[in-house]
């Protein structure tokens, strides 16, 4: 009588065989990134305003009109966030021309300074030759293009998000049967359309403080446009850890331009007191907090995303950690035993962690 045995993968095999599998599925979504990261934005801002059509349901609002406010206010968000990028981007374009005069003093003055420390004219005009008023002009005029690029997806991103926002609409009694037979899949996935909502709420309440701040900051300085500049920190603040490098550069440009180095100097250090100690000290441990996310994961995910998705993966880095989150470890109980070590909670009941299987059809809005 022979004795049945059970064979398995050596674990470092295991452990090679996922890593090479992640590789290829990085390579495959990079080589996608141009349909990946619209679809996974249209479906982040589908999952943050879906809410408000469960509780327009609630409300008594018929269903067609709850969809459409509800893929109403999917349009704004979108709209608003491409048209704050484009319209900053176009008036720093329109702005730096008047400041040609300045920017030949600030040259010269440069070029005084170097020729006293003992540099020679042709070390001085091999240097200048990079700092040139017309190269960052067209650097402008390559970001107003891209950005056209963008709006010409918005076709297909307004379709996805219609399609979604329908979709989303059934979705809970969908969810309320799959959990009587995968109950754990329906938990994961409810812990990433919860952790994205946190994340949105956090991001939002830090960028408001961070904007009102940075616009307070700009008035008292007489940097122009500081109501545009504070709209593009908001909208950086969704970026963790450097997103308030992105939205210092347009008003440290004109700091510079307009009051020369010392203006630069303050307007830099306005920054790094305000946006610095918010976004990358205290709200990094808040959204960690959020979302059950140590905060090295959060700027590692910045990092992987960026490089696999382009600037719209380091706007989704925390949301698309939070999906592979649920789709690796929060799916299976055998893996959650690593939820506390990726979220660097003491407790073993991590935030984020997903709780136990229960029904979802308290949450059918029907």
């Amino acid at each position: 009588m022979s004795t049945g045995t059970s064979w398995a993968l050596p674990r470092g095999l295991i452990v090679v065989l996922s890593l090479a599998s992640l590789v290829l599925v990085s390579a495959g979504m990079r080589s996608l990134a141009g349909v990946v990261g619209p679809a996974f934005l249209a479906l982040m801002i589908v999952i943050t305003v879906q809410p408000v059509e469960a509780w327009l349901q609630r409300h008594r609002v018929p269903g067609w009109l709850a969809a459409t406010a509800t893929i109403a206010l999917a349009y704004a968000i979108l709209l608003g966030l491409v048209a704050a990028l484009a319209v900053s981007v176009a008036r720093l374009a329109t702005l730096l021309p008047t400041y040609g005069p300045q920017f030949t003093d600030l040259l010269n003055e440069v070029v005084g300074r170097l020729d006293d420390l003992g540099v020679t004219p042709a070390q001085i005009r091999s240097a200048l030759a990079y700092f040139d008023l017309n190269n960052l002009l067209a650097l402008l005029q390559v970001l107003l293009s891209r950005l056209a690029a963008v709006l010409s997806d918005l076709l297909f991103l307004g379709a996805l998000i219609l399609f979604m926002a329908v979709d989303a609409a059934h979705f809970p009694r969908q969810l309320a049967a799959a959990a009587r037979i995968r109950p754990d899949v329906v938990v994961a996935l409810q812990s990433f359309a919860a952790g994205t909502r946190r994340y949105i709420v956090v991001s939002t309440v830090f960028g408001l403080i961070v904007a009102a701040l940075n616009v307070a900051e700009l008035y008292w300085l007489a940097i122009p446009l500081p109501l545009l500049w504070g709209l593009l920190s908001f909208i950086t603040n969704y970026i963790p850890n450097i997103g308030f490098v992105l939205g210092l550069l347009p008003p440290a440009a004109l700091g510079l331009l307009q009051g020369g180095p010392r203006l630069l100097v303050l307007v830099v250090l306005a920054y790094v007191i305000t946006n610095f100690v918010i976004q990358s000290l205290i709200q990094p441990k808040f959204v960690g907090d959020a979302v059950g996310l140590s905060i090295t994961l959060t700027f590692l995910s910045l990092v992987f995303w960026s490089a696999i998705l382009g600037p719209l993966g380091a706007l989704l880095a925390i949301p698309l950690t939070l999906l592979a989150k649920a789709l690796l470890i929060d799916i299976d109980p055998a893996t959650r035993w690593a939820i506390p070590l990726i979220s660097g909670a003491a407790s073993d009941a991590a935030p984020g962690q997903p709780a136990a299987p229960r029904s979802t059809a308290a949450t059918d809005p029907e």
